[in-house]
């Protein structure tokens, strides 16, 4: 049996590192990249198997920790918070609807706006996410000791804010 031979293309780099101001790596092993997208898929993965047992979806998880019990957030709030886009915010929004997690409601100040509130039930899948947030934070906290967890916490958190930082402004 003779193999095909596929020609593919390569298409062409929109984002040049030079006009995005992003400075070469210069033959480095891009470590830090590496283990943030290695951490960032395991840990999704490993909540998508926790949320399923309450049957949440990542990022839903997410956005109910972000409502207070009684306090209308404006949509526009919630996706600033979660650094998404309001569509996307709008998106999760209609299937927590769905489970009746929370409601939409118009500003009574300003109709234009969508505000959105935890229900009762959303209350308590806030409760339960903040139950599988400990149980994921112990099971990994316990493997390191103090002084790791504390210097990993310290920078994972300046990484956090720098990327944020950043995609704020590329959004």
């Amino acid at each position: 049996m003779r193999e095909k031979q596929c020609m593919v293309e390569e298409a062409p780099i929109t984002a040049d590192a030079e006009v995005m101001d992003i400075p070469s790596t210069g033959g480095t092993d891009m470590r830090l990249v590496t283990s943030l997208l290695s951490i960032a898929k395991s840990t999704r993965a490993f909540l998508t198997l926790l949320l399923a047992e309450i049957d949440l979806h990542p990022g839903q998880d997410q956005l109910l920790n972000r409502l207070e019990p009684g306090e209308p957030v404006s949509v526009s709030a919630l996706a600033d918070q979660l650094s998404v886009r309001p569509s996307t915010v709008s998106k999760m929004l209609d299937r927590l609807i769905e489970k009746q997690l929370v409601i939409r409601a118009a500003n009574s100040r300003d109709a234009r706006r969508t505000m959105v509130m935890l229900t009762p039930a959303g209350e308590r899948a806030k409760h339960a996410v903040t139950a599988i947030w400990n149980r994921l934070e112990i099971e990994l906290g316990n493997s390191l000791s103090e002084e790791d967890l504390s210097t990993i916490s310290s920078a994972l958190e300046q990484a956090d804010q720098l990327l944020s930082g950043k995609l704020r402004r590329l959004r």
